[in-house]
């Protein structure tokens, strides 16, 4: 664990007592980190100690020291601290923070906004961070690099910049996060069929599983999506579309046993009824993933990302499951979670 106040290194391995970092797709800020340190005397009192929350950074990393005394690090992020306190007297200091999505989020709008002048969708998103971030690095990690042109979009005064980066993501098809690099990430959406599994979770001898518990509620499952688009900066008139879960053998066939239930969703990128259909149809493909979530405990895998797909092999049975949450201790005591929603088993 080092701390960075301006990009200054202030403290090298910062002396913990526990702490974890959690990893969640499902939140506006992808990583965050909550952390104890023993000694009262980095308790803050200025706004330039080296746990202050006026933009000091903790670089964390978790990793393997082998029989012959090296070592591997795999990063787990980049945090802004955000709320450090404790005992003045005795301690200890506990410290929370966030991947790097909170300063975005913390930058709205102070003028209104728009696309226009913007050639591509990740010349708009770079363009967006860039104006809160100057350094920060972006990548773009979908299929073939896809980079579609840019639809004009405004956005008022005090609208929320990180909203706006996420609905241009959105429009190209893709999500954005930072990673534990500390890059913004735009990459597809996770494709739990034909995806690559970044990691086998087996149970018995050899394997990495120690417990499992499933269930399998309907809350965030869907079996149609209307995709709406109105944009009054380019003067086309409002478009939708829907996409609906038609087929006979799925478990959320529309007007099925399991009901019908409609997501909405919106963009003022989405300026033809193609660019609607597309989004519903991509959006149709999340919305009705298996509603079988598992949450297990295995060996720790500090390298898992919140889009991941694991393959789970125990009962005799393969199948796979997309990473949700993952929560990494940062000391050796404490549990590896793991949350997975989605199960789609394998025939071969």
């Amino acid at each position: 664990m080092d701390v960075y106040y301006a990009g200054v290194l202030t403290a090298s391995r910062l002396p913990f007592t526990a702490g974890s970092v959690t990893v969640d797709r499902g939140s506006k800020t992808r990583r965050t980190i909550s952390l104890t340190v023993a000694d009262p005397k980095y308790l803050p009192w200025d706004a330039t100690d080296t746990l202050a929350s006026y933009g000091q950074q903790l670089v964390a990393s978790r990793g393997i020291r082998y029989s012959d005394g090296s070592e591997e690090w795999v990063p787990l992020g980049t945090f802004r601290i955000n709320e450090p306190g404790g005992d003045v007297h005795f301690g200890p200091v506990t410290v929370t923070g966030a991947s790097m999505e909170c300063a975005v989020q913390d930058d709205k709008f102070q003028a209104p906004a728009t696309t226009r002048g913007q050639s591509t969708c990740v010349d708009a998103i770079t363009t967006l961070i860039h104006q809160t971030l100057p350094d920060a690095v972006v990548v773009n990690l979908t299929s073939g690099a896809r980079n579609p042109a840019v639809a004009i979009a405004d956005w008022d005064a005090g609208a929320d910049r990180w909203e706006a980066v996420a609905q241009i993501a959105a429009a190209m098809q893709a999500e954005i996060y930072v990673d534990a690099q500390n890059r913004f990430v735009i990459t597809d959406l996770p494709d739990l069929v034909n995806g690559t599994v970044a990691w086998d979770i087996a149970e018995g001898e050899g394997g990495t599983l120690i417990s499992a518990a499933r269930s399998m509620p309907r809350t965030g499952v869907y079996n149609a999506v209307v995709a709406s688009g109105e944009n009054t900066a380019s003067g086309s008139v409002p478009v939708s579309a829907t996409s609906k879960d038609l087929d006979p053998t799925s478990p959320t066939l529309w007007g099925g046993p399991f009901g019908k239930v409609t997501k909405f969703i919106s963009s003022a990128l989405w300026t033809t009824t193609g660019a609607c259909q597309s989004a519903a149809d991509y959006a149709l493909f999340d919305a009705t993933a298996p509603s079988v979530q598992e949450s297990i405990d295995s060996l720790p895998n500090p390298a898992l990302e919140g889009n991941d797909i694991v393959r789970l092999i125990r009962a005799g049975r393969k199948t796979r499951a997309l990473v949700q949450a993952v929560t990494v201790p940062l000391t050796a005591t404490e549990a590896f979670s793991i949350t997975l929603r989605g199960n789609k088993e394998e025939t071969s």
